[in-house]
């Protein structure tokens, strides 16, 4: 990395593509946590470009922590007299009078800041003129809900600056901070180095993601074959946070290549230049496993849509059983209710006291009524053999 010449003397400029504030509104404040000491976030009073969004505001030198200011002013104001300095400013949600303030300080590209000010960006590595703007998607695993929580990072680095722009809970830059601050060889690289332990932080925090991603696959695989009528809500909406996850990784890899192509140009440091390709290797191994999560859902899911439709088919197979079994029951039923029928028929017919019905005197018609019945029923009951009903 070549060596840092003295920061020379900027003039602010107004940039009239946002809307400014009124003159004389009051900066929003937000609640930061009081702490002090190089490492920790510290106090910073709204009013003077500094609102509460700014959760810590620090100045190095040769790796060595020499400054906390308390307001961007300040911040401003001691990077300018400072020589070979170089400013770490963090920001949560910062308003937009706190991104115009660093924009016309540091000469933002508008379209940059335009990014960092709405968030929802895809991950993506710009260079404009001497400064870098990479935008990240940090994850973390939620153990209680099993879920993945994705938070968005903007970061922009210049000659002698880093400023971080937070959009979500992950990733902890305050342990980057602590880590950096702890190893002063690495942070004398400047903000490149800055910029690697960024990215570091966020490919480390994909490993977590990463097992109780597994886990859960594990879990839904016995599931699956367990029958769990509610497993495929489940695999659907891990299906969906894999396709979120894949966005926030996969563009890791070009950009990280991006990055190494233009080692020789911008004369990046030989060790910044092996920690950087460790980071490459790292997010190309979890973009592999992300993709073979994927894979795996959407076998899983072909699996289980597999085993629902052959425990519908069994289920309807056992309803047709059932209803046959039903239907030949009846069919006995009914043949042995008209087998019984037609006795009753002939004699309820002779059992009728009408004083002048024909054949009442008639000395065969006790026989013949019997004959009679005897043949009806016989008759009947050859026909239901033969068709089977008995």
């Amino acid at each position: 990395m070549p060596e840092r010449r003295a920061r020379p003397e900027r003039t602010p400029k107004k940039h009239s593509w946002r809307r400014q504030p009124p003159a004389g509104a009051p900066a929003p404040a937000e609640s930061v946590p009081p702490a002090t000491g190089h490492g920790k976030a510290v106090p910073v009073p709204a009013g003077n470009g500094a609102g509460g969004s700014i959760v810590q505001s620090a100045l190095y030198r040769d790796g060595r922590h020499i400054a906390s200011p308390g307001s961007l002013a300040e911040t401003f104001r001691q990077l300018r007299e400072t020589p070979e300095g170089m400013a770490w400013i963090g920001l949560q949600r910062p308003s937009e009078s706190e991104l115009l303030s660093l924009a016309a300080e540091f000469d933002l590209h508008e379209l940059a800041v335009e990014d960092a000010l709405e968030a929802h960006q895809r991950p993506k590595l710009e260079r404009y003129g001497e400064t870098l703007f990479v935008v990240l998607r940090a994850a973390r695993y939620l153990d209680a809900p099993e879920e993945v929580d994705f938070g968005e990072l903007h970061v922009f680095v210049g000659r002698d600056f880093v400023i971080t722009v937070r959009h979500g809970a992950a990733p902890d830059l305050s342990a980057v901070r602590r880590r950096m601050e702890a190893d002063p060889e690495l942070l004398a690289l400047g903000p490149e180095a800055v910029l690697y332990a960024i990215l570091d932080a966020v490919v480390d925090g994909y490993a977590p993601v990463v097992a109780g991603v597994q886990n859960d696959i594990d879990e839904i695989e016995t599931e699956v074959f367990r029958g769990d009528p509610e497993v495929s809500r489940r695999i659907y909406e891990l299906s969906r946070e894999m396709v979120e996850f894949q966005r926030a990784t996969r563009p890791l890899v070009g950009m990280l290549h991006a990055l190494m192509a233009g080692f020789a140009k911008y004369g990046t440091d030989e060790e910044l230049q092996r920690y950087l390709r460790d980071v490459a290797d790292h997010v190309t191994h979890i973009s592999e496993r992300v993709d073979g999560f994927r894979q795996a859902l959407t076998d899983i899911l072909t699996v289980n849509a597999t085993l629902v439709t052959q425990q519908q088919n069994a289920e309807m197979r056992a309803l047709a059983e059932a209803g046959f079994e039903q239907n030949e029951e009846i069919k006995k039923i009914s043949s042995w209710a008209a087998i019984l029928f037609a006795p009753t028929l002939v004699g309820t017919i002779y059992g009728m006291n009408f004083e002048n019905m024909p054949e009442l005197k008639w000395a065969a018609g006790y026989p013949f009524a019997i004959l009679l019945m005897a043949g009806v029923c016989v008759s009947l009951y050859f026909i239901f053999k033969r068709r089977h009903w008995l």
